[in-house]
């Protein structure tokens, strides 16, 4: 058994049978040289006939089932890009337009498969494509490294950026038209010791589009969450580790508040959706917009609805407070692990008991699982990728300031006490609401567990 998902495989070689025949045989070609041609198969492959179909000397791999399956899943599009990857590596200066129709393939595909991320390695003699879908990356393709330089510069020119420029990290944005939908990307460029790292961001705005009652959240959490929304004034904070789903709740809850009573102002760094009817603020440090400089004159703005992106320091934190105290409804993100950490957190970056226990209304801890397969019921299928879950949902845990909550945040209370007084509520943790998921069969206890302990 081998790891074979980084290997480079030849796909002019599906031109020695039908591709019918590959993808029910379980069989794939992926390396000839002068006397043998190597194939790739599992225990489940039916090898009887290769032989007679080839004239060549016939050497296998052997994989697991899934791995190979997913080898040969899409194998139409994996075709078509190696050919176009050829093409831009044989006519090198005059391939702009195969480097193009490779580009606009790559993003069509990934898109396809609901990629959120693309990643450009490039190692010892291959460049890999990975895609980043709900959460887990993985190895699409494995190409030529000639191609790379190619595809860099390429993406560079379309980005505006320094073609040249190979030392420093860069990043910008381009947007293109694909299957007659506008999307926008955020190229990111970073030196390596090999050469360069490129990961694509695909700016979907179907995130920012989703309702609150759509993110999969427990009734009871999402209850809570719409009933804090109409508070006039408050301290909202929304806490989970990079990739929980944090933004996706927060334009979610915006998207309850927008109103054209109401005027809403975002500080965010960078604006990854754009929200129409909301006035939002992009962090730009080169020009000396800054979070320290936009915060200082926010308020001046005459806001309703304050959104802060992130609460980094003792700085954003201590006007989030103010405005929260001054008739404002202010939503913000910040790192903790849970919602009474976020508590402990808030003490860190030096935060006036008082104006805690007086501002804070909610805090809403949440993290995303996989969700088992619909298509296949987490067997393993194409739409999956063989990993038999499908889109991710969200388990969370909110946690209400009471009037004991209040009292013991300004007293500033051990974590132990407010845990004892949680247990003798019956407050449901966000493993609680986990278990609650895997018993309704819709993630499992291992995603449960994985995600908690992040």
């Amino acid at each position: 058994m081998i790891n074979i998902r980084n290997t480079k495989i030849d796909y002019s070689l599906f031109d020695i049978d039908e591709k019918k025949y590959f993808e029910n045989s379980l069989v794939l070609p992926y390396f000839e040289d002068d006397i043998s041609i190597h194939f790739i198969v599992c225990k489940e492959s039916k090898l009887l006939d290769i032989k007679s179909r080839i004239k060549k000397l016939v050497k296998f791999k052997e994989v697991k089932k899934e791995d190979l399956q997913f080898l040969l899943s899409h194998i139409n599009e994996k075709i078509e890009l190696f050919n176009l990857a050829n093409k831009a590596i044989c006519f090198n200066a005059s391939s702009d337009k195969f480097v193009q129709e490779f580009i606009y393939t790559l993003l069509s595909f990934s898109i396809e498969l609901r990629a959120s991320d693309i990643h450009f390695e490039q190692y010892s003699e291959s460049i890999l494509f990975r895609f980043r879908i709900d959460g887990i990356l993985n190895t699409f393709f494995t190409f030529d490294i000639k191609l790379f330089k190619i595809l860099s510069s390429y993406l560079k020119l379309l980005s505006n950026l320094d073609i040249t420029q190979f030392r420093l990290p860069m990043d910008s944005r381009f947007s293109l038209i694909v299957k007659n939908k506008n999307y926008d990307f955020r190229l990111s460029t970073m030196p390596t010791l090999e050469a360069e790292s490129i990961v694509i961001r695909i700016l979907d705005n179907k995130n920012v589009s989703k309702s609150l009652d759509s993110l999969g959240l427990s009734f009871s959490i999402y209850k809570e969450i719409v009933s804090s929304l109409k508070l006039t004034q408050g301290l909202i904070l929304i806490t989970g580790p990079t990739g929980s789903g944090k933004t996706t709740t927060l334009y979610s809850m915006l998207k309850e508040l927008k109103s054209n009573e109401k005027k809403v102002i975002t500080v965010e760094d960078p604006i990854e959706y754009k929200i129409e009817s909301i006035s939002q603020i992009q962090v730009n440090n080169k020009i000396g917009l800054n979070f320290e400089l936009i915060l200082k004159n926010i308020l001046r703005q005459d806001p309703d609805i304050i959104f802060i992106g992130e609460i980094r320091d003792k700085f954003s934190l201590d006007i989030a407070l103010q405005a929260s105290l001054t008739g404002h409804l202010v939503l913000a993100s910040i790192h903790a692990n849970s919602s009474i950490e976020t508590i402990t957190r808030l003490f860190d970056l030096d935060a006036d008991p008082f104006l805690v226990s007086s501002t804070l209304k909610l805090i809403i801890s949440q993290r995303l699982v996989l969700s088992f397969c619909k298509y296949c019921d987490s067997k393993g299928c194409q739409k999956c990728n063989y990993t038999k879950y499908y889109d991710r949902t969200c388990i969370a845990e909110t946690l209400k300031v009471d009037e004991n909550i209040s009292s013991m945040i300004f007293r500033k209370e051990d974590l132990n006490t407010m845990r004892k007084y949680l247990n003798e509520i019956n407050f449901q943790t966000i493993f609680d609401d986990g278990i609650k998921k895997v018993n309704k069969a819709e993630t499992s206890i291992e995603e449960v567990y994985k995600v908690i302990n992040q």
